[in-house]
């Protein structure tokens, strides 16, 4: 049987990394399934999601993006790799244009240059969602903040939003160890309290415009950083009266700027292009 050639580039931002395709070289294959293959990293390319681009219906670009367990999901950084791609294949001819993403979102984008080269892309990712239908989550009242949780024995307080995929932080004066983290993430992000799961971030308030993170990703475990989850972590931190509405997220992976505004969330940061090449499908 002859192998199918499929054509692959590697992108990263903040150091969530990226398998970028485009859909036209994937028509017939199941992208969930091709997901978790290119995905894994001894057998595929290795990456935090795969990225599928297309012309859009609502918007000159339309982004998939799929978990490494094949879940289709929304991901702020995904978007950021997927307007440089855009922009510098020639598939838009402006530097401010939208992306359509998960469920019809309108995305707009807003690419920053330096000497004709990409510096950093600003993204206005939607205005968040704090009650628990909108999550979603099973709780009471009409926000998650401060909220009282047993997971894997321990007392915790979290606080819950969605800013285009569910995201819940934890606020304390360290980060946790591997111990702590490997026992309650994965656990907290397949609790009850939340039916489709949820990412988890841990986080600490550094100063009014820093905050420092460790992130679990639904549907992929640690990573290096998280666009959407920045957000989540810089609007709820703004909401305790903690930070500045523009503050900057750091995690392992970088830095991403986190400007909460009335009609959305601004999230800036850097996407790099890392190398191409061609994946073997039998």
């Amino acid at each position: 049987m002859k192998a199918l050639q499929l054509p692959f580039y590697k992108m990263e931002g903040v150091g969530n990394d990226f398998v970028l395709i485009e859909a036209g070289a994937a028509s017939e294959l199941n992208l969930s399934e091709l997901a978790q293959r290119l995905c894994h990293r001894p057998f595929g390319v290795g990456a935090d999601g795969l990225l599928v681009i297309e012309r859009g219906e609502l918007a000159p670009v339309r982004m998939r993006m799929f978990n490494p367990d094949g879940t289709e999901d929304f991901c702020g950084n995904g978007l950021r790799c997927a307007a440089r791609f855009a922009y510098e294949q020639g598939h838009v001819g402006e530097t401010e244009f939208s992306i359509e993403a998960l469920g019809g979102r309108i995305v707009p984008v807003q690419i920053h240059l330096l000497d004709g080269a990409v510096e950093q892309i600003t993204t206005q990712l939607p205005p968040p969602r704090f009650h628990p239908r909108d999550i979603p989550a099973l709780a009471d009242g009409e926000v998650i903040e401060d909220y009282p949780l047993t997971v894997a024995g321990r007392s915790l307080r979290i606080a819950s939003v969605n800013t285009g995929t569910t995201h819940t932080v934890l606020f304390g004066e360290t980060l946790p160890d591997d111990a702590l983290f490997l026992e309650v993430s994965p656990r907290l992000e397949t609790h009850p309290m939340f039916p489709e799961r949820t990412s988890v971030l841990w986080a600490v308030v550094v100063s009014r415009r820093e905050v420092r993170v460790r992130i679990w990703e639904r549907g992929v475990g640690e990573t290096l950083g998280c666009g959407s989850g920045a957000a989540a972590v810089g609007v709820l931190a703004y909401r305790a009266g903690w930070v500045e509405r523009a503050v900057q997220v750091v995690s392992k992976g970088g830095k991403l700027t986190v400007d909460y505004r009335e009609d959305g969330i601004l999230l800036t940061g850097k996407a790099s292009r890392l190398f191409e090449g061609i994946f073997y499908l039998e």
